[in-house]
């Protein structure tokens, strides 16, 4: 402690988190804070608990003041009307409220919410798009124009607003370093469905004028902002509980990837250059190429850079001053441009001379300077009282001593960080040396640790490692000299010095089926050079065409991922994916996770807001989407799930996708018959009821081609995605209207053209122009092509009985009459097992997808062992006996039970 008391360096502990070791991911709805912090301001010594306010506004980081309404304008805490003239309303996000509601607030302002993150985590922003009634997270303002929202969570924000958009997103698995006893509540504020209820004054909550109200992330509990505090922290996940896969049992070492890539989430939801692009690098929103309106003649425009970095990318955001002002209301609107409410008078703005002068030389000491100090004659005026530039950039003046909050880096105690004021003298290992006492390590030697900047970027949240002889002081310089808000954003943690094992599983698909180990190894090595000792095959799909690769680098990962992503084998781009752990063995006993297969591609392209329902009404980690992989990673990774079930959502191609890779790898899962349901993405209810409903048990059997016709089965299955993402439903069925009228006139008799064999015996067919195999008694929209009447030479089909139906069509007449229930098909046969000999090319659909099929054999049989499907049950269930849901598997639905 020498070196410490040398320095001069004071310290204290402030805001515990509610229980020890139970940190959470949201900001602290109930912590207090300053309004404005000067250089050397903190909070006093001892310790402070969440909730418990300093001196100053109750109000968290918010800078009221009262304002003349002109509008009707709505109260942000309570929602209601402001009614007469005046308001109170927050200079930096607009939060605006009626004066009896202030004492109240407790929502954070924008500009303190980074620090009251616990553990940052970053967004997954999608492409533009019209959010109708939503409003921006960052300014509080309606989204208007196409604006951005996580795909993730429930945070909607302009484009401009990204880069100050808190990194608080989800929490959805450990990574290494956090070890949480409990899960507590992850508020999203405001955007609430309409009719939304408080949970504990059970009003409505929800608006529709402003951003109010808030709601869990997981459990979808709802209430006033106010209300929140009584509930307790720790979150049950709500009425999904049995179904969400929880965060604790999932494990992902994320270094070096996004979180796009984490969970799996497309290219094409990626947003386009420069819809807010903030990197990581702590730039600020884009300003070149805006058009910006016309300001009063009272008022002039200026453009704001908050340091280097903004001016090398000439990104810049605009604010409008009086022509008179003075430098410091100046200044002060410069810095609440970018979100910072700290001391004017720690900060000046410096003239930024054109390109042609300023060169490349570094902007430091160029041009006239306005400094937030005492107001001197040159400098007390603004831009309209003498000639000068329009760009200015805000510099921080030099400190000769600074507060520092250090946090635990995800370590069991029970205070969210440590404030050390640092000097020119402080190095990381000095004040390292300065906190472990303070968070009672001071047994454990300063050797064993060290300390860590991070900066929580909207996108990506980045570790850099300090050397122990680095300068904190000079560190925090020079971080202002290259971007204000990077500063803002910047956290340092003290963690423990040990080495985390790096282990990266990459699913790599699109390889040739059907090699052996030693070819899909060499062929990888080939293709992408894999380096030995660090990557290994865990698993092997050869039927799929997939592999997974256990990769003990992170550098080695990120290079494999980014390299197949751009490797063709056979013609055939290969596809990579990350994949998380998940810890079965921690999983809660009355656990059975959902597995959600989605395909964005069916019902009408409504697939991508579907996969964003999911994504936050579950671990987006549980939620797949098929044409980025296939099925197959999701199997993969529930693999040692003792107990899943199957959601598909999509067409008949789409389920039958999902039920033939399940056939393949069933032998390697844990659980190898999971409940499966169908949701058509045509008739899509809403989400959360869909899946609170009670679902009873079906059992089908899944049928497909048989062995000898592998490449018809390959076929079809290409042939389904590729008709879906380049043939819209209304074009395809102008096309069978077309190929329809051409054929009208043709006289075709299919009997001549096909031979039937039914298990081994030749079947006579009848004069018939069309042949179906159907195994459910639906066909076409719901048509009853078997009909009900009695036949004893066919048994009642079943969809649990193993045997599949043929009938014949004579036409578009016949098939007419049957969808008006005028008729039924020709029963032709009833088998489990079917040889068709094609004589000629004959036109063959299989789920709504047709192709002309060559001359030649084909095998269609009811396939390996019984599915098992969900169906909702629309009848109440009996207090009287077990559940529907409980019986053994296989056993018949009593009658009364919906299909």
């Amino acid at each position: 402690m020498a070196a410490a008391a040398e320095s001069g360096a004071r310290a204290w502990l402030s805001g515990g988190s509610p229980r020890p070791g139970s940190p959470t991911s949201s900001p602290e709805l109930g912590a207090g804070s300053r309004s404005r912090l000067g250089p050397g301001s903190g909070p006093g010594s001892g310790i402070e608990r969440p909730g418990a306010r300093p001196p100053g506004p109750s109000a968290p980081g918010h800078s009221f003041r009262k304002v003349t309404l002109t509008k009707p304008t709505f109260c942000h805490l309570c929602s209601d009307f402001i009614w007469g003239l005046a308001g109170i309303l927050c200079d930096v996000c607009n939060f605006m409220s009626h004066e009896k509601c202030v004492k109240h607030v407790k929502t954070p302002c924008t500009s303190v919410a980074p620090s009251l993150v616990h553990v940052p985590v970053a967004h997954c922003f999608g492409p533009r798009g019209h959010y109708k009634r939503k409003f921006c997270a960052v300014c509080r303002k309606g989204l208007e124009a196409p604006a951005l929202r996580c795909e993730v969570c429930e945070l909607h924000v302009h484009p401009d607003c990204v880069p100050f958009a808190c990194s608080d997103c989800r929490q959805c698995h450990l990574d290494g370093h956090r070890d949480h006893d409990t899960h507590h509540h992850h508020w999203r504020e405001g955007n609430l469905s309409s009719g939304a209820r408080c949970e504990v004054c059970r009003k409505t909550c929800s608006s529709s004028d402003v951003l109010a109200g808030v709601r869990c992330e997981w459990c979808g509990v709802q209430a006033h902002s106010v209300c929140s505090a009584a509930l307790t922290p720790e979150c049950t996940f709500g009425r999904l509980r049995t179904m969400v896969l929880p965060p604790a049992c999932v494990r992902l070492l994320s270094r070096n990837f996004s979180k796009m890539h984490c969970f799996r989430i497309s290219e094409s939801a990626a947003p386009e250059p420069g819809d807010g692009d903030d990197g990581v690098d702590g730039s600020a929103p884009a300003g070149p190429g805006k058009e910006v309106a016309a300001p009063e003649s009272s008022k002039q425009t200026l453009k704001i850079f908050d340091g280097n970095d903004t001016v090398q990318r000439n990104h810049f955001r605009v604010i409008s001053v009086p022509r008179l002002a003075r430098s410091q209301e100046v200044l002060e609107a410069a810095l609440r441009a970018y979100y910072i409410m700290e001391d004017p008078q720690a900060f000046q703005l410096q003239a930024l001379p054109p390109p042609t002068q300023a060169g490349d030389a570094d902007t430091e000491a160029l041009g006239k300077v306005w400094s937030g100090g005492t107001a001197e004659d040159e400098g007390s005026r603004g831009p309209g009282s003498r000639d000068v530039p329009e760009a200015w950039v805000i510099r921080a003046l030099p400190r000769t001593q600074e507060v520092l909050k250090i946090y635990p880096a995800w370590l069991k105690v029970g205070v969210a960080y440590v404030s050390l004021r640092v000097t020119p003298q402080s190095t990381a290992q000095t004040v390292v040396l300065e906190v472990l006492p303070l968070l009672g390590r001071q047994d454990e030697g300063p050797e064993g640790f060290q300390l860590l900047e991070v900066l929580m970027g909207s996108r990506q949240v980045q570790r850099m490692v300090l050397a122990d002889e680095e300068l904190l002081l000079g560190r925090l310089q020079a971080i202002r000299q290259t971007s204000l808000r990077q500063m803002s954003q910047t956290r340092f943690y003290v963690a423990e010095r040990r080495a985390v094992a790096p282990r990266v599983s990459l699913f790599v698909g699109g390889l040739p089926p059907g090699l052996s180990p030693q070819e899909y190894s060499s062929l990888l090595d080939e293709a992408m050079s894999l380096k030995a000792g660090l990557v290994s095959m865990s698993h092997i799909y050869s039927s799929q065409g997939a592999v997974v690769l256990d990769v003990a680098c992170f550098a080695e990962a990120e290079r494999l991922y980014m390299l197949v992503r751009d490797t063709a084998v056979h013609s055939r781009p290969l596809t990579a994916l990350v994949l998380p752990d998940v810890l079965h063995t921690k999983l809660p006993p009355d656990c059975c996770p959902l597995l959600v297969f989605v395909n964005p591609k069916s019902g009408g392209l409504k697939g991508r807001d579907l996969l964003c329902s999911f994504r936050k009404l579950l671990n987006p980690h549980q939620v797949f989407e098929l044409t980025n992989g296939g099925p197959l990673p999701g199997f993969h990774m529930f693999s040692q799930v003792p107990c899943f079930r199957v959601l598909v959502c999509g067409g008949d191609g789409t389920v039958g996708w999902v039920l033939a890779t399940l056939e393949e790898v069933r032998h390697r899962l844990a659980c190898p018959e999971p409940a499966v349901a169908i949701l058509p993405l045509g008739t899509v209810e809403r989400i959360h009821s869909l899946c609170c409903c009670r679902w009873t048990r079906l059992t089908l059997c899944s049928w497909t081609a048989g062995p000898s016709c592998w490449t018809l089965r390959r076929l079809v299955e290409g042939r389904a995605v590729w008709w879906t993402q380049s043939r819209p439903r209304l074009h395809n069925k102008g096309v069978y209207v077309r190929v329809g009228l051409q054929k009208l006139s043709q006289a075709r008799g299919l009997h001549r053209e096909i031979r039937l064999q039914v298990e081994q015996q030749e079947v006579e067919l009848p004069n018939i122009e069309g042949l179906i195999f159907i195994n459910i008694p639906s066909w076409g929209s719901g048509a009853d092509l078997w009909g009900s009447d009695n036949d004893s030479k066919f048994e009642k089909p079943r969809m649990d009985d193993g045997l599949l139906e043929v009938v014949g069509v004579t036409g578009v007449v016949h098939m007419g009459q049957v969808q008006g229930g005028l008729r039924s098909g020709i029963r032709i046969a009833q088998g489990s097992y079917f040889r068709v000999t094609l004589l000629k090319a004959t036109p063959v659909q299989v789920d709504g997808e047709p192709w002309v099929q060559a001359p030649g054999h084909m095998i269609i049989a009811a396939a390996g062992p019984k599915v098992h499907m969900l169906r909702k049950a629309k009848q109440k269930p009996r207090k009287a006996g077990p559940p529907r849901d409980a019986r053994m598997d296989g056993e018949p639905a009593p009658e009364g039970d919906s299909k």
